[in-house]
């Protein structure tokens, strides 16, 4: 079995790691579920082994974002230190212990005529990742990739550069030392925008393409990618607060939605106020928030409750903004919240903080988007707060994935027919 690390970067194409990764996704969709736990076991203890390089890139790439400008919320996503580092390798050890999709029977029946039939889950082959600023990123999508019998092809961008180079070098060579094969993880990062857009247009060679990243990143993998794409979205995320909301629920709630980690795409962004709640509820939270450093972007009512309000526009009930700031508004009623939401949504996380159990299953029922949430922080849309070890990312499309996209939304499925002798007539 091939143990490669690296080729020569002189005569080296996007395409030929494309053509590798296809090649090892033979090799890696044979491993065993021990083979893929002892690969997944190695590249974690390697993460460890290697913090201290981790770092010295991760300094480098966070040296240059700031010297470019890209903004606290890229460099908070950016960012390692030991524990994130550690919480990395955690998270691949976590994902190891999950049980393996591939061979699990989903269904089947005995034909009429005694053909025997099964669909099993099967691994995709390859998959890609578009994604940016994250380098947590790159060792996720590939331990679920792993863990799914698949190989996988990453584009991390220009700013996590370093980070995702001294990542990828490190599990290749985890990989190798234990004779899996190392092409089973590749990257196109040192190919730039070129590398880009040969996994987007590596129809025949990638199975997949997962895009993470800004409104802007998605669109453009969805609409110029010839291979299949499951599409991620940005998150323009809603609480609303009803009459019947605890106080201490829904500043507890909206200040964890918000402040807990206010650049990644589950925090809330638009939080909508039922009229008769909003002058119990508004100033309460709205203080919580601003002793956090929050900055409240409202409408006229708001403003007339809460010091230091910036007038809210148009684009503040659709923007995702990633940081300390937070649209408030006040709605009628449910109708209104609602209305609100099928508007601005970008279909990933809503909530609603509530004791009234009519106003909660309505809201369950009617908003569509990939998670729908009563009475508890949005900040839990999350793969491995859902028990999936880590995410490939949050899927808000509606085909075959949806919200958080563990193991088996990187698989297929296949038919089993088992005959003796049968024709059809």
């Amino acid at each position: 079995m091939s143990t490669t690390i690296a080729s020569d970067a002189s005569t080296d194409t996007a395409q030929d790691r494309l053509a590798r990764a296809k090649d090892a996704s033979r090799s890696i969709a044979r491993l065993t579920s021990d083979d893929k736990h002892r690969a997944l076991s190695a590249i974690a203890g390697a993460i460890e082994a290697g913090v201290d390089s981790i770092l010295e890139a991760n300094a480098v790439d966070i040296a240059r974002g700031r010297e470019n400008g890209i903004g606290n919320a890229l460099i908070d996503r950016l960012r390692l230190d030991a524990g994130r580092v550690a919480a990395l390798a955690a998270a691949v050890r976590d994902v190891a212990a999950l049980p393996d999709p591939i061979g699990q029977v989903l269904g089947g029946h005995r034909m009429p005529n005694g053909v025997t039939l099964e669909q099993v889950r099967v691994p995709f082959g390859v998959v890609g990742a578009i994604y940016e600023a994250r380098p947590n990123v790159t060792v996720d999508i590939a331990a679920l990739a792993l863990r799914a019998g698949n190989a996988v092809v990453l584009r991390g961008g220009s700013a996590a550069r370093e980070s995702n180079t001294v990542l990828v070098q490190i599990m290749r060579s985890a990989l190798a030392g234990i004779g899996v094969d190392a092409e089973a993880i590749q990257t196109v990062d040192d190919f730039g925008r070129d590398g880009a857009k040969a996994l987007m247009h590596g129809r025949g060679l990638v199975d997949v393409l997962v895009p993470r990243g800004s409104a802007a990143l998605i669109e453009t993998v969805v609409t110029e990618s010839t291979v299949p794409v499951i599409e991620t979205g940005s998150g323009v995320v809603h609480i609303v607060l009803d009459e019947s909301a605890p106080m201490d629920w829904a500043r507890d709630i909206v200040v964890n939605a918000k402040v807990q980690r206010p650049s990644v795409c589950n925090a809330v962004e638009t939080v909508l106020v039922l009229r008769q709640a909003a002058p119990q509820l508004i100033p309460v939270v709205a203080s919580a928030l601003q002793s956090e450093g929050v900055a409240i972007h409202g409408d006229d009512m708001v403003a007339g409750l809460v010091s230091n309000v910036i007038p809210a526009t148009e684009d503040d009930w659709q923007a995702e903004y990633l940081s300390l700031d937070v649209a408030i508004k006040v709605v009628e009623d449910l109708d209104e919240a609602l209305d609100h939401i099928r508007r601005y949504s970008t279909g990933h996380t809503e909530a609603i903080v509530t004791t009234d159990s009519r106003n909660a299953e309505r809201f369950l029922a009617e908003v569509d988007s990939a998670v729908v949430m009563v009475n508890a922080s949005t900040r839990f849309t999350d793969g491995a707060e859902f028990g999936f070890g880590a995410e490939v990312g949050i899927s808000t499309q509606k085909l075959h994935a949806r919200g958080p996209m563990g193991l088996s939304e990187l698989t297929s499925t296949k038919w089993l027919a088992r005959g003796s002798g049968q024709t059809r007539g």
